[in-house]
């Protein structure tokens, strides 16, 4: 493998052996090169192109239909200290399994799903709230098929220290816990509606793209079974040479439906608050929110007041006027008056009859709404 690397990749490989020159390629299912020809090199580009353009076009699919909440939700239910034990507990159970990567040279095996969405949680639960919290949020409900695979189908033959295998399955059981817990939270950590796939279709499109493009690579130049991207698990019930498109196939499935399956258990069991928010697109551009978001007797007349203060500037600054506006008793042919007055004196251009116009039009509409 190595004799067919430029130079370039060559002295990568070697700058950072140390993450992976302790992975034991003598078990199986761990990699080398016979993990490596297990597919055909052909196969294996025919399969990563067929991923790769899938993947795309699902994400482009998606970010046309995601939603967001139009504000902020407020925190529904007071959280005491329970986000900060979870964090402290996923913190060090995550600091620990690093420590086992270093002490056996396999820091490669971060680069997994499981351990990138392990720190995607830690920063969820300790980053302040925002809309693109509440994004990585829905994103990240649709990542965690691995952690229920991983406890189903452990892959625990190269966990050979003490406490290795432990650790392990204590990691992906807190995977599935911290969902449920930040649902109930509520606040930024509001899931989609049950009906809505969109954000499980860009799940699918980033992880798929991230499988079949950075991870086989870095494992084909490393030789080492990330993810089981070389070769597959001796556990998988799909064991073959066409165990990837079986598992494009389940993942697309079980990607959204275990999303959804958490979602359904959180809002039947009473979990998910009912907080009613309002959805919007993600990249409709702010009008859309701010005409979403504003009540409906602001729109009538609790905008009055701004609108016609911005017109005024034009008018002159008759403080009699701006009183009269303010206090919404001012007639048309009162402002028609007070403007005819103005122009005389020049301090109105004639272009700007029509802004007055607007806004007397603005005030007598208010006041038949009244």
């Amino acid at each position: 493998m190595l004799g067919t690397m430029t130079a370039g990749a060559k002295s990568w490989i070697y700058l950072f052996e140390w993450a992976y020159s302790g992975v034991n390629f003598s078990l199986a299912g761990n990699g080398g090169s016979e993990c490596v020809d297990f597919l055909p090199m052909g196969q294996r580009i025919a399969e990563s192109i067929l991923a790769s353009v899938f993947s795309i076009l699902c994400i482009i699919f998606a970010l046309c239909k995601i939603t967001l909440p139009a504000k902020i939700p407020s925190v529904e239910r007071s959280d005491f200290c329970g986000k900060r034990i979870l964090l402290v507990v996923m913190c060090l159970t995550f600091g620990i399994e690093l420590g086992f990567k270093f002490a056996t040279r396999q820091f490669i095996y971060i680069m997994n799903p499981c351990h990138i969405t392990t720190m995607v949680q830690i920063y969820l639960l300790a980053a302040p709230p925002s809309k693109f919290l509440t994004a990585l949020f829905r994103l990240h409900l649709h990542m965690l098929s691995g952690a229920p695979i991983a406890i189903l189908f452990p892959v625990i033959n190269t966990r050979l220290l003490p406490f290795e295998t432990e650790v392990y399955y204590l990691q992906h059981l807190l995977m599935m816990v911290i969902p449920f817990y930040l649902i109930k939270i509520g606040g930024v950590y509001t899931a989609e509606p049950l009906w809505d796939l969109s954000w499980s279709i860009l799940s699918i499109g980033c992880l798929y793209l991230y499988h079949f493009m950075p991870m086989q690579y870095l494992a084909v130049l490393t030789r080492v079974n990330l993810n089981n991207m070389l070769c597959p698990a001796v556990s998988d019930p799909f064991y073959g040479p066409y165990y990837r498109l079986f598992a494009i196939v389940h993942q697309m499935l079980a990607l959204p439906v275990l999303g959804k399956i958490i979602v359904f258990i959180s809002q039947t069991a009473g979990i998910k608050p009912d907080n009613h928010v309002n959805e919007i697109q993600a990249f409709k551009g702010s009008n859309q929110t701010q005409k979403e978001d504003k009540p409906a007797h602001e729109s009538r007349g609790g905008s009055f007041i701004g609108e016609a203060d911005k017109s005024l500037q034009f008018i002159g600054k008759d403080d009699r006027l701006l009183n009269g506006v303010r206090e919404r008793k001012i007639t048309r042919e009162e402002l028609s008056k007070a403007s005819l007055e103005n122009e005389e004196n020049g301090n109105i251009p004639n272009e700007k009859e029509s802004v007055m116009e607007t806004m007397c039009n603005i005030n007598n509409g208010h006041l038949k709404g009244m």
